[in-house]
């Protein structure tokens, strides 16, 4: 290469020390602040572990500065490939925090600018768990997880430093985590630990509360995995189908598995690795790679020299296929791999050299030497040296090079720690690495690297590889354009020197077609700004055809309006905004161009006619064209341009009158033998009435003194009734807003309209037709607006009022009997109309409450409103014949409490029109007897039985109202009570809930454990018996049977008759006893054996256990001791509670004295139950 390119040898080639030393722009030389930096013999025991294998493998200082001296660049034609940069700032945080607090190596999130944000944990912290072992930021960068060496995992959220999470059961004890690392799922995280086994960590939220699910993947007794990276997807990428997954690619000391997490735990595929040395690490690194038009994911993996690439696609039907790729043979043993861009590959070699490796030409593009950094080792985490080194020896051995946690790379950089400072790798740009071998003024190398970029054979180019093909350098001359173009173009606007932008500048960039259409682009925001409105035929010319081309027909029509087009040719403009729908423009073309007015008109309406007149519903496009003609029309008639601007004044009463004589046209241009009269009239009335009036009346606004424009409103007029009213196709709505128009336009101060009134005669008979139910309520709605408006003069009010009667039009009733003040027949109104008969109340309401009505006129609304009030005294039950709704049944509810409690009760079981929750808050609040009506209600929703349950027969509410205490007097006396009622009913239902709760689980527990102790096996001292001291194993030919007792003694059965410990009781069966015991106690046998057997564990497991019967004295004694040391139970107690207040028997409570009946009439009743006092408003 060097003789392709005549470059000249170099006897000593630069060092990376001498060219760093050189002055530059872009980086300042870092000056150390803080002197203790590199100054080993500061750094504490717990540092100097993570030493580089540099400084660690001898003591000699004189090795440590020969591995020092100089790194070397393998410049070639690929120039620096990489930038190295110290982050200053966090290398003075490690030091400082080593120095000062004794923190070791602390955990630290910083910003762009290196500040410390965050400080997690403290020196207590790395007591209880050790080290920090493995970090990982989830993909927003909100949460931060952390392992420790002796095994803990704590979560973070960096927005505030708070911890939200503490696992400490993820892994088996006494192993330390060596990854923790976030999958694209916020919620799912993957740990491996030193004992090789890989976890699967899910985080939820369970009731407020967050918790950490387990889940082993991988155990290390199968073979110990030592590495594990998830797939992570970058923005740009998250709907790719592999992401669905999951994958999962684990390390392990002899193989590479692919694992898929979802949406269910599978195998992908397994990879042995083949003979490796076995001290080498295992690495993986995940990256997308656009391979054959597509892009994939691809692993790469490797343990010693190879690297292996696996890539991982998706075919068409669904199925997953994992295909190995090209090898990668390197000469030198890889601690870490990491890639750089989807070509690019850094890796780092046993001896601290940092390679960068271009993957598809498999060139080694640069190689650093970082032994200055002094790398930080995970050993003791892999030997688990915080739990006690309980490691295999191969893991121990591979950790003696491990550096996952100090090598990794994001977003294009490689990020390495070392023991007292940190560093970060980066690509350099190609202009950079041009100008890095210029400033070593190496320019044929130089030089042919540029040729490098242009050919597109360059590597490790930062950003897209193609970016830098021949095909690509229009898009580095449009971005030059793009940002030239637009200042010159504004400086010459500000200069006034059109004549330069147009002449000289235009002809220049328009040799080149990128600066051109740059150019002309960058004219429009002056153009619709109006700092640009002249320009020359050529240049609008080039611009109109620019925007075509490149289909920006939104640009054209902005342009357009804002333009001075005099100098088109306007057939082929309009021809274009027709074509592409840009109807402002095409109105302003013809009225700008050729000051034509009706030409835009009649193209409008030969798309929304046809479809009008045949009764079909419009599309979108010929609405947008429609609601365009309304806005149009109004402006011409207005003397406003459009879109924007004025007509010209000695135009403005020329185009009035062209648009009232095209509007009043008889016929179209081209009519056809079935064309109706005044088409154009016509049509606008069937697209919008309302608004065609609207723009009529508007009009009609500024005709005052103009005689010609009050004619054309006459005859627009006459038009409008002979369209409309001689013609069936228009619904009575449309009628309607016609003769609002011309109700309001005849009520008018200044009218000069002329409406033959027998029309309005026509309307009312059409619209009051009482044999047509159509369109009832539009219909009354109508002319309601039409009398609104100031109809009601047009009509006879009496014939008005019998039709609107007689077409059942009440709210035209309501309108005429209050113009006249009859506010009493608006009530009949109320009561016929079926819609609105229940706001009959709310009007008398208002009436009668506001101001400004007579009382005259309120006693005769009052009046008449008790008449349609008709009450059955005669009946058992008393009823309104008049439905009311529930809320006013309510308010009648709490009437009847104040003036009328004796019939309330009654009232309630007649109506069902009220609500029974209202009802219950009504009466408890209001009534004075509260409880027969609340215990009525609750009669009815089954609530009685509920409440009063803890009663079997419960005291009939109303003896509590014929007490004299409680009968007479005022709500606030008894409201006490019943509150209290109510919240004792409440807390003794808990109460009884709680206790039935506890009873039954101390009865379960008292079972459970009865059943434990005499289900207890029995288990001898010795295997002989205790009298005749012969082995029961000797005897197995004999059939005598073993005793066993529960105090351990043996014997045979014929041995503790002939003693005399057996016992006959009256149901034949046999009790023993204990020889032993018995004997040693000094008392007489049988009545240590009944002693014995009441302990109820001293029986024979052949025997069925017999209880003895004790005699008086005994039983005496027996009940004195149970009476004091033992109560009644709870479920005595309980049971005692819910008794009949008839029962004789006497209670548990007091033995003593039967016959006093219920536990409640006890004196030494001790029970005290109260509900929780009431808090006073």
């Amino acid at each position: 290469m060097d003789s392709t390119f005549d470059i000249p040898q170099v006897d000593t080639p630069p060092t990376l020390e001498s060219i760093l030393n050189e002055p530059e722009e872009e980086e300042e030389p870092f000056i150390l602040e803080d002197t203790s930096l590199m100054n080993t013999e500061s750094i504490d025991a717990h540092s100097c572990e993570t030493s580089s294998l540099a400084s660690s493998d001898s003591g000699d200082r004189t090795h440590l500065k020969r591995k020092r001296k100089t790194l070397e660049l393998h410049t070639a034609i690929h120039g620096s490939v990489l930038r190295h940069s110290i982050l200053k700032g966090i290398s003075a945080q490690i030091v400082s925090a080593a120095d000062k607090v004794d923190a070791g190596l602390p955990t630290a999130v910083v910003n762009l600018n290196q500040a410390l944000r965050l400080c997690l944990g403290s020196t207590a912290t790395g007591a209880e768990y050790g080290a920090v072992s493995a970090l990982s930021i989830n993909h927003d960068c909100t949460r931060l997880l952390c392992g420790f060496a002796k095994g803990q995992i704590t979560m973070w959220d960096l927005a505030n430093g708070k911890l939200l999470r503490t696992i400490t059961d993820a892994n088996p004890p006494g192993s330390a985590i060596l990854h923790v690392k976030f999958t694209d799922d916020p919620t799912l995280a993957v740990c491996n630990d030193s004992g090789g086994s890989v976890f699967e960590l899910a985080f939820r939220r369970v009731m407020g509360m967050r918790t950490c699910d387990s889940r082993c993947l991988f155990s290390g007794s199968k073979g110990e995995v030592c590495n594990v990276e998830p797939l992570h997807t970058p923005p740009d990428l998250k709907d790719h189908p592999i992401t669905q997954y999951s994958l999962l690619a684990m390390a392990s000391l002899t193989k590479i598995l692919v694992i898929g997490l979802k949406p269910s735990l599978k195998v992908w595929m397994t990879f042995p690795y083949g003979k490796a040395d076995p001290s080498s690490i295992p690495q993986l690194a995940w990256q997308f790679v656009p391979v054959q038009k597509a892009v994939n994911p691809v692993l790469a993996f490797c343990r010693g020299v190879t690297v292996h690439f696996l890539l991982v696609k998706k075919d068409d039907s669904g199925t997953i296929h994992v295909i190995k790729q090209r090898q990668l043979q390197l000469d030198c043993d890889i601690i870490s791999l990491s890639w750089i861009d989807s070509r690019t590959l850094v890796a780092v070699d046993s001896g601290e050299k940092l390679r960068v490796v271009d993957r598809p030409s498999q060139e080694e593009l640069e190689t650093i030497d970082m032994a200055e950094v002094q790398l930080v080792y995970n050993s003791s985490h892999f030997k688990s040296l915080a739990t006690g080194g309980n490691v295999s020896q191969a893991l121990a051995l591979v950790g003696e090079k491990a550096c996952y946690q100090s090598v990794c790379s994001y977003a294009g950089q490689i990020v390495i720690l070392g023991t007292k400072s940190a560093h970060v790798m980066t690509l350099r740009s190609w202009r950079e690495r041009v100008d890095f071998l210029l400033k070593q003024e190496r320019f044929v190398e130089a030089l042919s690297l540029a040729w490098s970029f242009h050919e597109g054979t360059a590597k490790a180019v930062l950003g897209e590889w193609s970016f830098f093909l021949p095909g690509c350098n229009e898009r580095l001359m449009e971005q030059h354009f793009l940002d030239v173009v637009p200042v010159v173009v504004d400086y010459c606007l500000l200069l006034q020197r059109t004549d330069l932008l147009f002449s000289q500048l235009y002809g220049r960039l328009g040799e080149n077609c990128v600066a051109r259409g740059v150019f002309l682009e960058s004219l429009e925001p002056y153009i619709v700004s109006e700092r640009l409105g002249c320009l020359n035929a050529a240049v609008m010319k080039d611009l109109l055809a620019h925007l075509q081309d490149n289909n920006m027909m939104d640009s054209i029509g902005n342009c357009l309006v804002h333009m001075d087009i005099t100098s088109l040719d306007i057939q082929q403009v309009v021809q274009m905004c027709w074509t592409n729908q840009l109807y402002d423009a095409m109105i302003y073309v013809f009225n700008r161009g050729i000051n034509d007015y009706i030409n835009p008109m009649e193209k409008l309406f030969q798309v929304i006619t046809p479809p009008l007149r045949q009764g079909r519903a419009l599309t979108d496009e010929q609405v947008v064209m429609g609601n365009k003609l309304l806005v149009y029309i109004s402006c011409c008639l207005a003397g406003r341009a459009y879109p924007l601007g004025d007509i010209p004044e000695d135009l403005v009463s020329q185009v009035k009158n062209q648009v009232f004589e095209f509007l009043i046209g008889v016929h179209s241009a081209d009519a056809g033998p079935d064309e109706d009269m005044y088409p154009y009239i016509r049509t606008l009335l069937h697209f919008d009435t309302r608004e065609f009036l609207n723009v009529l009346a508007l009009t009609f606004e500024d005709f005052k003194n103009d005689k010609q424009a009050l004619e054309y409103q006459q005859r627009i007029v006459d038009i409008l009734l002979k369209v409309m009213v001689e013609n069936s196709d228009f619904t009575p709505s449309q009628v309607g807003c016609l003769f609002t128009f011309l109700a309001r336009q005849l009520a008018k101060p200044d009218n000069t309209l002329f409406v033959n009134r027998k029309l309005f005669d026509q309307v009312l008979e059409f619209l009051c037709c009482p044999d047509d139910d159509s369109r009832h309520t539009e219909r009354q709605q109508v002319l309601l607006e039409l009398l609104q408006a100031g109809g009601v003069v047009q009509f006879d009010e009496g014939r008005l009022l019998r039709l609107a009667e007689k077409a059942e039009f009440y709210q035209i009733c309501e309108f005429l009997y209050e113009q006249k003040h009859q506010y009493d027949k608006i009530i009949d109104c109320y009561l016929r109309d079926p819609l609105r008969k229940g706001e009959v109340f709310n009007y008398i309401h208002n009436l009668l409450s506001i101001p400004g009505y007579s009382s005259e006129e309120k006693q005769c609304v009052w009046n008449k409103a008790l008449q349609h009030i008709q009450v059955d005294t005669e009946g058992p039950h008393p009823q309104a014949l008049l439905k009311l709704s529930p809320d006013l049944n309510e308010l009648h509810i709490s009437l009847m409490c104040r003036f009328a409690p004796r019939q309330l009760t009654d009232f309630l079981k007649s109506s069902q029109e009220y609500r029974l929750e209202e009802a219950i808050q009504v009466t408890t609040l209001l009534c004075v007897c509260v409880c027969v009506c609340v215990c009525f209600i609750y009669r009815v929703t089954a609530v009685y039985s509920t409440g009063f349950s803890l009663m079997p027969s419960p005291p009939p509410p109303p003896p509590l109202c014929q007490d004299p205490v409680y009968g007479k007097g005022k709500l606030a006396e008894i409201q006490g009570l019943i509150l209290g009622m109510l919240e004792t009913f409440n807390y003794e239902q808990t109460l009884l809930e709680t206790t039935t709760s506890l009873l039954n689980h101390d009865l379960h527990w008292s079972l459970s454990h009865l059943r434990a102790v005499v289900s207890k096996g029995l288990h001898p001292r010795q295997d002989q018996c205790n009298i005749c001291l012969q082995q029961y194993k000797r005897r197995h030919d004999s059939p005598e049977q073993i005793i066993v007792f529960s105090c351990g003694h043996l014997y045979h059965c014929h041995c503790l008759q002939r003693k005399g410990r057996s016992q006959m009781d009256p149901r034949l069966f046999q009790a023993w006893s204990c020889y032993k015991c018995t004997s040693s106690q000094g008392g007489r046998g049988g009545d240590r054996g009944a002693l014995e057997t009441g302990r109820g564990r001293n029986t024979s497991l052949a025997q069925v256990f017999v209880e003895t019967t004790l005699d008086p004295q005994q039983s005496q004694s027996w009940d004195q001791l149970r009476s004091l040391y033992r109560g009644p139970s709870r479920l005595a107690i309980l049971s005692e509670i819910s008794h009949c207040h008839g029962n004789e028997k006497s209670g548990l409570l007091n033995p003593a004295q039967p016959g006093t009946g219920s536990i409640f009439h006890s004196e030494n009743f001790q029970l005290k139950l109260s509900p929780p006092p009431l808090v006073e408003e």
